[in-house]
């Protein structure tokens, strides 16, 4: 008796230990996958910044400059789809590097080309990286831990996002005004370097998916709750990118638009904090983060429609919109995911065309907006556009924005 009592006193605590090993969340490796979403923002924005002095280091005009990061978006959007598909069978470790090599390879090229034409190929396929890199880490973020802590860790390999938005970006600007803009991709690179060697000393390897498991691009949009989604990806982010790609001149009608940098510092630096509170309630309630996040994105929208000429309103508006926005990488792609099942892979890749496509769009639709009808044309669109996501993800209850908590996660 005393024997039996000892064993199972044993077996006891090798499975409480067991499951705290379970718990425990991979976080090296998690945070391997948010320097990679760092690197994929960083080289597609750091153009941005560094414009004038692009321009003048390949002898062309500003306009043509700016055609790198439109190249860079194509690659992403072109290539997203048919290399998860061409890789979905490959090991996962083995598909991440390539991504992470093809940046080393490209940001290098984009550094030492004085030929216009080759700096935008090397764009091109810097974003052709990207739009491999999108559509797997958000998988490879879940496939490392138990479902019920999928949420935290998709939250972790996302806030690379973030984090370049609003400190990687006036960084590399910064830094490229004063070793040049060569030299700040040639960082990006040396930074690339370093990740290599973390991806291989932290980050688990997976097989790739068998041939027969792969489904068709056609059967995973059928699927239940797909369609929802990506509409709503599209719906919020095109409201998302128009506010955010033309803040400029939206903030000159508060006066502000001298202080932009701080500005999309103050929202990028909510974004970290949204970001760290979607990890810790996403596998709970993801349903309630998106619905609210949408309705304060569009009462925000609603005071700056108001107040726009007020600078304390809009300081406290591009806050909170930053709450808002935080979390939406994380919340939409869980959400996706959990809804595509076997195919997430494809699902996600969709996720990569949805989401740069409502940034292109938005650059279009807020290009005549403003030109037509000036920065305070922005809010109806947007209370519009969110209007439809609000309402796509209230029906979406059964399949898409399932309500409670998880699959997997329990109470």
């Amino acid at each position: 008796m005393e024997k039996d009592i000892a064993l199972d006193t044993k077996n006891d605590a090798v499975g409480r230990r067991s499951a705290e090993a379970d718990d425990r969340l991979p976080i090296p490796a998690l945070l391997a996958l948010a320097m990679t979403g760092f690197i994929c923002i960083i080289t597609e924005t750091l153009p941005a910044g560094l414009l004038p002095q692009m321009a003048k280091g390949l002898s062309i005009s500003n306009s043509l400059a700016g055609q790198t990061v439109t190249a860079y978006a194509l690659g992403s959007l072109l290539a997203a789809i048919p290399l998860t598909v061409a890789t979905r069978s490959w090991r996962r470790r083995t598909v991440l590097l390539l991504a992470i090599v093809g940046f080393l390879v490209f940001n290098s090229v984009t550094a030492w080309s004085s030929h216009y034409w080759l700096t935008l190929a090397a764009r091109f396929f810097a974003g052709v990286a990207a739009g491999l890199s999108w559509s797997l880490l958000a998988g490879y973020a879940r496939r490392m831990v138990t479902v019920h802590q999928q949420g935290k860790a998709m939250a972790i390999a996302m806030v690379g996002t973030p984090i370049a938005l609003s400190l990687g970006l006036p960084l590399g600007t910064w830094l490229g005004g004063i070793i040049g803009w060569r030299s700040a991709f040639m960082a990006i690179s040396a930074l690339t370097v370093i990740l290599i060697v973390w991806v291989l000393a932290k980050v688990p390897d997976y097989p790739g998916h068998s041939r027969h498991e792969s489904m068709p691009i056609s059967d995973v949009l059928a699927t239940p709750g797909v369609r929802p989604v990506l509409s709503v990806v599209i719906a919020w982010m095109l409201a998302h990118n128009i506010l955010y790609t033309y803040i400029s001149p939206f903030l000159t009608l508060a006066g502000l638009g001298s202080q932009v940098d701080i500005l999309l510092l103050v929202f990028g630096l909510a974004a970290l904090v949204a970001i760290a509170i979607t990890g810790k309630i996403i596998d709970r309630h993801l349903r309630l983060c998106v619905l609210i996040s949408l309705a304060i994105f569009a009462l925000v929208v609603l005071t700056f429609m108001w107040f726009s000429q007020i600078a304390a309103v809009v300081y406290v508006g591009v806050a909170v919109w930053g709450l808002t926005f935080g979390g939406a990488a994380t919340l939409l792609q869980t959400a996706l995911a959990d809804t595509a099942g076997e195919g997430a892979d494809i699902a996600l890749s969709l996720n990569v065309v949805a989401w740069n496509g409502a940034i292109a769009a938005g650059g279009i639709t807020g290009g005549i907006l403003l030109d037509h009808w000036g920065a305070h044309a922005f809010p109806p669109v947007l209370i519009l556009l969110l209007a439809i996501a609000f309402t796509i993800s209230w029906w979406a209850k059964a399949h898409g924005f399932r309500a409670g908590a998880r699959t997997g996660h329990g109470d």
